[in-house]
């Protein structure tokens, strides 16, 4: 029987120009309320998939290791993460079987790593596989000047120095009950996992629809790296999720976790919002 829980590594505040590219504040203001830096509020929900003896964590949060400076700008709550949010549901770092990053922007991958005592970077889950997509890791570590700001080395090397690094060329599909499917348009090679339960597909929609507002077409962020992509690869999605009932489950929405969309006179729009543990698996 598969399991999920969600996990909340990270609460913190992006500003909503970025969150939602070319929408203008006057229509996204209508669901977020800005403050006076005009950000608003997000959070990194992650989701632990329990199947047999396999505890898969996707994605992970910022993690704790940079200096005040980093996080002062993100506006991040203190003492929310990863590791703790595993704890209240009675799980250990070291049980975690594998880590599977949709992609490696840092607020994705940042504390799958973290300094020791003496001072060394090593691996946060010790007796993990990591998984990424090969295109995606390749592109990590060679980011082009629009992206590098997002990938730091030390969140990378030590993954590859563990000998438990894992890129996936697509089709490639390492999980009972997932299906991982390629999306390019928020970053090269990102990884969004289809969980398939007996009664439903959830689909962990990472940063290719980061929250319940991102559902209409134009609402695209303005980091995309190929906004045009992620138009089209956003359209063809919705039709196939409103015909098939998935649940999209938001890695960002601060208030949202899960919908499901239906087809309208106005496209595919979000139907009516839930949490998983309200769904019969």
């Amino acid at each position: 029987m598969i399991k999920l829980y969600p996990l909340i590594a990270d609460n913190w505040k992006m500003d909503g120009g970025v969150a939602f590219g070319v929408v203008p504040k006057s229509i996204w203001s209508r669901k977020h309320q800005a403050d006076e830096n005009n950000t608003i509020d997000i959070t990194t929900r992650c989701l632990l998939i329990v199947l047999d003896d396999r505890k898969i964590l996707v994605d992970t949060g910022f993690g704790d290791k940079r200096n005040e400076k980093y996080y002062a700008v993100r506006y991040r709550e203190a003492g929310v993460n990863i590791l703790n949010s595993l704890n209240l549901l009675g799980f250990e770092a070291d049980e975690i079987t594998d880590v599977l990053f949709t992609h490696l922007h840092d607020d994705h991958v940042g504390a799958a790593t973290r300094l020791n005592d003496s001072g060394n970077m090593e691996c946060v889950f010790s007796n993990a596989k990591y998984w990424v997509s090969h295109a995606h890791w390749d592109w990590a570590m060679n980011p082009n000047k629009r992206e590098s700001a997002a990938f730091f080395r030390d969140n990378l090397v030590p993954l590859m120095d563990s000998g438990r690094l894992n890129l996936l060329d697509e089709g490639i599909q390492p999980f009972a009950q997932i299906t991982l499917k390629i999306f390019n348009g928020h970053t090269r090679g990102q990884i969004i996992p289809f969980i398939h339960t007996a009664e439903h597909t959830i689909v962990y929609m990472g940063d290719f629809i980061p929250t319940l507002t991102n559902i209409p077409i134009p609402f695209i962020p303005s980091v995309d790296i190929e906004p045009l992509i992620s138009l089209t690869e956003k359209e063809l999605f919705l039709d196939e999720a409103a015909e098939k009932r998935y649940i999209l489950f938001f890695e960002h929405d601060a208030t949202n976790e899960c919908c499901t969309v239906i087809q309208s006179e106005k496209g595919v729009v979000a139907d009516h919002a839930f949490s998983l543990r309200e769904i019969e698996f």
